[in-house]
This record gives structure tokens, sequence and C-alpha cells, in this order.
């Protein structure tokens, strides 16, 4: 019906230019939204603010003259002006009936568009360090990345999903460290562990298995591990000097063994990782390994392109990147004073990739406290001679878990985390991802146990779910009493839903495709959510209200035919959020 609307606005404009009230070169874009407020009708449009200047009249005087040329349409009741010169549009009960055909007709492709077509967008998220299992933290940017990556594909984007993996640079060597350590304890060597080590329970799995499978093959005493190394904190010396002599020594005695040992680490936490975001509901299509930009040579080409544009230059031995003439806070390190490149390094190259690989346009979902690192990488994309607005970061804000009123402890002495497997665990794959999307992803959350497992209409998961079931189950309960669905029957007597919970309905039905683009346009996933909410809230008020199994067939096969509708929108809504649709409950 909007674009019906829109249309009717676009033949009236030409008939002003065709009677010289509006200059003929001129194409109007035409805004359309529905109003707020339903005393002001179905849809306003600001077409004649927007024009009253071209017009030389002012917007009231020129509204009345864009109404005079609108085509009469069956549909529009009536049009009239408000406030300085909106346009209100008031349809009738016979327009609000068009959506139910059509959403029978489209079925699960109700909403989804080709508004995207012919772009090619690249979202990545999560991105954790392969040091440890995904935590509840992660879990929220994993399931907001995946809905926004959905959303797009559902208005006709091509979308690429993509994981990149830090499988490079120091943290990469502490946990190495830290695995082999672990594995020579299974050995019988006493060697004390680091402060700075990773101390999870998954570190001694992963030397278990690597001494069920190797025995004593990478064995080494434990005095020629610790000779000479500098102290560590516990012994008042230096943390992180003691962790950086460790894994030097490490790599020394292991000589080309030592991959093995990084291989093992990365391996067995990498395979964990996609195993637990697959039974999440998320699948990627590439998984980017940091250590093809060295073996490449794609760094060492993105850092030669910045130098040969004058952006590094060289200060107490380490190369630095011009970023503050670019709109960063400071300049920045490249490769320091021992030859190595940083992080900020390798990631100018991986974005660098990206652009190569041809996106319309990239998206990258941070975790909040990467806001800072947002102005390094648009001064890098900026150097490299690409449009910084090619480039999109979306930021998430950490979760806190309650149960009930009791805060849960993210994570404890021993290292480990409530993971993200343990909250699926807990709640189920649904309620996880509902309870996530919820809000907007920059916003703080408060994720409640408790609250996610119950079985009350309080829980809101729970809540739509049950809206889509109770309809399964009216149904079910036609078959007993021995009434068939005749949805012929049912588009034919429309007309009958007359009933101001039905109206409401049909509004909000109408609304779905509009709620999709809006939230695959804007990332908002939250969108779709609040919008099955209140689609569930209006369809259980109608359901406490009115019977649907009425003796008048016409009647009953209308209510039928509109909550099929219902069903459908509610289905397509949850698919869309990888979440299921339950016909009991």
């Amino acid at each position: 019906m909007k674009q019906t609307l829109k249309s009717l606005i676009e033949q009236a404009i030409i008939t002003l230019q065709t009677q010289d009230i509006l200059d003929k070169t001129l194409t109007p874009k035409i805004t359309l939204e529905r109003t707020r407020d339903t005393s002001h009708g179905d849809f306003a449009s600001n077409i004649a603010l927007s024009l009253a200047k071209s017009a030389k009249m002012n917007p009231k005087a020129f509204a009345e003259k864009i109404i005079a040329a609108l085509p009469a349409h069956e549909m529009v009741h009536k049009v009239d002006i408000a406030g300085p010169g909106f346009i209100n549009f008031f349809l009738n009960q016979q327009a609000l009936h068009q959506i139910i055909p059509q959403i029978h007709q489209h079925a699960e492709k109700f909403g989804v568009s080709n508004l995207g077509a012919g772009k090619k967008i690249q979202v990545e998220f999560v991105s954790a360090n392969p040091t440890g299992p995904l935590h509840v933290g992660h879990g929220r940017g994993a399931v907001y990345g995946s809905a926004v990556a959905d959303l797009l594909e559902a208005v006709g984007f091509e979308v690429d999903r993509e994981y990149y993996v830090n499988d490079a640079g120091r943290q990469m060597d502490i946990l190495a460290t830290s695995i082999w350590l672990r594995y020579l304890d299974e050995c019988g060597e006493e060697v004390s562990f680091p402060v700075n080590g990773y101390r999870g329970q998954y570190v001694y799995e992963i030397a278990k298995k690597l001494h069920d499978d190797a025995h004593n093959e990478y064995r080494h005493p434990a005095n020629l591990i610790l000779e000479d190394i500098p102290a560590d904190e516990a012994q008042g010396g230096d943390k992180e000097i003691h962790i950086d002599a460790l894994i030097a020594r490490t790599k020394v005695l292991l000589g080309t063994q030592y991959k093995d040992i990084f291989q093992a680490g990365l391996s067995f936490i990498l395979n964990d990782i996609k195993d637990d975001l697959s039974s999440f509901g998320i699948d990627y299509h590439t998984w980017f390994s940091e250590r093809q930009l060295m073996d490449t040579g794609a760094i060492k080409k993105s850092l030669t392109r910045l130098e040969n544009e004058g952006f590094l230059y060289t200060k107490n031995g380490a190369v630095w990147f011009k970023s503050e003439s670019l709109g960063d806070e400071k300049d920045r390190v490249v490769v320091r004073d021992n030859g190595q490149t940083t992080y900020f390094a390798s990631d100018i190259a991986y974005h660098l990739n990206k652009l190569e690989r041809g996106y319309d346009q990239i998206i990258n979902i941070w975790g909040a406290d990467h806001h800072g690192y947002i102005p390094r990488i648009n001064a890098a994309l900026t150097a490299l001679g690409a449009e910084a607005k090619k480039l999109t970061v979306l930021l998430v804000q950490f979760a806190v878990l309650y149960r009930g009123e009791e805060k849960v402890s993210m994570s404890t002495r021993s290292g480990e985390f409530v993971t993200l497997r343990h909250l699926r665990e807990e709640v189920g794959k649904d309620a996880a991802r509902f309870f996530y999307l919820m809000r907007r992803s920059d916003q703080h959350m408060d994720f409640d146990l408790k609250l996610a497992t119950s079985k009350t209409n309080e829980n809101p998961v729970f809540y739509v779910q049950y809206a889509h079931a109770r309809i399964c189950s009216i149904f079910k309960q036609m078959q007993e009493q021995q009434f068939i669905c005749d949805s012929k029957l049912g588009m034919k007597n429309l007309a009958l839903l007359t009933q101001e919970h039905e109206s409401a309905l049909l509004k909000k039905l109408a609304l779905y495709p509009e709620v999709l683009e809006k939230a695959a346009l804007n990332y908002e996933p939250h969108q779709l959510v609040q919008y099955l909410r209140e689609l569930a809230t209006a369809f259980h008020t109608y359901y406490n209200a009115h019977q649907f199994l009425v003796p008048d067939a016409n009647l009953r096969n209308a209510r039928l035919t509109l909550i099929i509708a219902i069903r459908q929108v509610l289905a397509n809504g949850l698919n869309l959020l990888d979440i299921q649709s339950p016909e009991a409950m």
C-alpha cells in the first residue's frame, strides 16, 4: 500500500508540472511514513514541505494543490493536511485486508526484498583470539553479527560472513608455552607456572592429549627450561619479562617442534570455537588467518604502500604511521624497534585485503572497548586511498549475567569463564539468541538466566513462541471439532474482520516488510525482536477477547485466514533470528 500511495503522489507531481506549478526538471524524492497516532491517518508525507520553495508557495497552500491533483483510489478513504503542511492519508478497511492475501501468497518469502540486489557486503564478527573458549561476552557479538548478516540477506544483499583468526603474535606464543608447561607436568617435570600463562581447564586438556599422542617426545628437563630466566611477579620480578623469556626459551629448546605445540593449541581451540558457534546457529563463509597475511607478504605490501604515500616515518628505531594527521589521537607504531610488526600493521593489511576483494561495504563488529581503535583504522583506509565510509564499525556492549536478583560471576581465579556453551546448555539456543538481540547492541545489557528459562509470559521469547504455538493449537481444536479451514471462503469474507483487535493486527502485519527493511539497513535486529513482541501481544489480546471456531462459517474462516497470516509472520521473523517456531509448548 505504501508503494501505491507513493505512486499517487508521483502522479500528482507530474500533473502539477504539466500545469507549470512545478519545474518540469524536478525529480523529487518522495518520503512516506506510517503515522504514530492513528488519528492522523495511516501514512504521512512531507512532500509539500520539501517542494514548497520550488513551487514558490507556502507549504499548506502547496499541499492543497497536491491533494487536488491526487488521482482517486478505492483504498484511500480521505486525505487531509496536518501541521505546517504534512499530507495525511487515511485508508479504508478494504486496504487493511489486502495484507492477508499477500502473506498467504508469499508465505515464507513475505517481507523479503531485493533492495540490496547487486551489492556485496562483508560482515566480520566475533574474531576472538583462539587462545581459549568463547565466553558469554563473545556470545552477544556472535548473535548480533549473525542477525545483521541474515537481515541484510533478507533484503537482497550478497553477504559474506567472516571470522578473522588471530593465529599469530604474542598471545598465541603465550598459549603455546602454557600448553607445553602443562605437558611437562604430564611428563613428571615440575615447572612453576607463570602468572601470565593461560590457566583454563582447556589448557590441561590440550596438554594431556598431546602427551597421550606423543608421550615424552617434547620433554625437556625443568632445570634447562628455567635456567637464568628472569623472576616472575610472584618472586618480585616482572611478569611480562618473565613470560617473554619463557617463550624464547621454549622456542629454542623445541626448535622445529615448537610448531607442533603451537598447532595443537590452535587446532583444538579453533575447532572448539567452530563447533560452539555452529551449535549456536552461526556459520561462516571464511575463516581468515592472520598468518596468511604474513606468509603471503601482505603486511609488507601494505606498509610499502603507506611508505610510498609518505605516511610512515622512523623514530627511536621503530616505524610509525602518521595516523594523527588523518584524525587519530596520535601516531601509531607499525614496526617495533625489534623489527616485529604490530597487531595494527596486521589490521592494516587485513583491511587492504578486504578492499581488494571488491566489497561494496565492509562491516566490522567489535566489542565496545575497541571504540578507540576506529579512528586509526579509518586513518589507515584513508591513507590507502579508500573511502572511509566503505567501513562501518558496529560496537557491542558486554552482557552482565544475573540469576534473578543475584549477579553471576563471569570468571574465577582459576581462569575459567562462563562459556557460551554453558549459557546455551542452561537456557537453550532460542532464549540465548532472543535475549542477546532484545536491545541495541551498543546498549548495556543485563541477561537474567532465571527469566530466560521460565515458562511464563514474563519471558519474552516464551511469550512470542507461545503466540505461534497457540495459533497451531486452534487448528488442532478445529480438527477435533470437525471443522475445516476454507481459505477461499475466508478471503471472500475478510470484510467481516471489523473488530478493533482485528484492525490493529492487520495494521501490525502490514508493518513487517518495513520493519525488516529498517532493521537491516540500520543494522538493528532489536527492531525485529520488538516487532515480534508487539505482534505476539496483539495476538494474545485478540485470543483472549474473541472466539475463532464460531458457528458462522464465513466469520470463522475469515478469522482462521487472519491467524494463518499472523502465524506465518511470526514464523518468518523468528526464522530470520534463527529461533524456533514451536507448534506446541
